[in-house]
């Protein structure tokens, strides 16, 4: 039964309760009804195949039965809503950290949430994370993150696909299990997650998510409802927002969400 070596291998650990179903329209949908009917942090659930899959601006999630890692994460950090995104960085690192373990594959971070491979000399998306929280007054109750990881995709993706999308078997001779991928996730997001709000803890994150970073260093166009604009991604600051310096500029603005194209390689 898929989950069960998952079950196993994180028993007590603080993401033990591990839920894999073969099908449903959105793990992060019903994680969030579950979140709202009293559901304890620390619920896992995963789906082999998605029918309402989502990214970021309501983007469907395409992905065949079987092909990749769907999994939803229920927390309730206790942090204020200006840090939600630390949450998102912590399962980035994990997410990252988890595919070099297990597949070899190095992702990097390409803000605010996605993972990607250069793949001659272009950026190609191999993940994506989507968070999205309960809110009372002004208060956390919930925040569910989803996880879409390309795993054994055919080698001729579909055409709309080709040329903005990658899987790791692309990329690896080794024989990939999701459950392999699940566990090694859970693991490291154990010690990321557990640094969330912790000071020194979550600055040792932070500066991983920045080693990790494919944003950083580069000439990016930002893209935003009233507009775009260019510049440089300098840095990541405390709350998660990009920092883009703009030519003629005293200060780099602070970009808290938005598209981000990539307008050269990294150095």
């Amino acid at each position: 039964m898929n989950g069960s070596r998952a079950i196993s291998a994180l028993a007590g650990s603080l993401f033990g309760d591990v839920r894999w179903v073969d099908q449903t329209g959105s793990t992060n949908r019903d994680l969030l009804e579950a979140a709202r009917e009293g559901a304890a942090e620390g619920v896992v659930l995963v789906a082999d195949h998605q029918t309402a899959g989502r990214g970021r601006l309501g983007r469907r999630w395409e992905a065949p039965p079987g092909s990749s890692l769907l999994v939803s994460i229920l927390t309730r950090p206790a942090v204020c809503l200006t840090r939600v995104n630390d949450v998102t960085m912590a399962v980035a690192v994990a997410a990252a950290e988890a595919c070099r373990e297990v597949a070899g594959v190095a992702p990097r971070l390409k803000w605010p949430n996605d993972l990607v491979l250069e793949v001659d000399g272009a950026t190609r998306k191999v993940g994506g994370i989507l968070a999205e929280s309960i809110v009372e007054g002004d208060r956390l109750e919930a925040l569910v993150v989803g996880l879409g990881l390309n795993v054994t995709w055919p080698e001729d993706l579909p055409d709309e696909l080709a040329a903005i999308a990658t899987s790791l078997n692309h990329h690896t001779e080794a024989a990939l299990d999701r459950e392999d991928l699940l566990i090694a996730l859970l693991r490291h997001l154990a010690r990321t997650y557990g640094a969330v709000g912790d000071d020194e803890p979550w600055a040792a994150v932070q500066r991983r998510y920045r080693e990790l970073s494919a944003t950083l260093g580069r000439r990016v166009r930002v893209e935003l409802a009233e507009g775009s604009f260019e510049g440089d991604a300098v840095d990541v600051d405390e709350s998660g927002s990009l920092l883009v310096a703009v030519p003629g500029e005293p200060r780099p603005r602070v970009v808290l969400a938005g598209d981000v194209v990539h307008l050269r390689p990294a150095p």
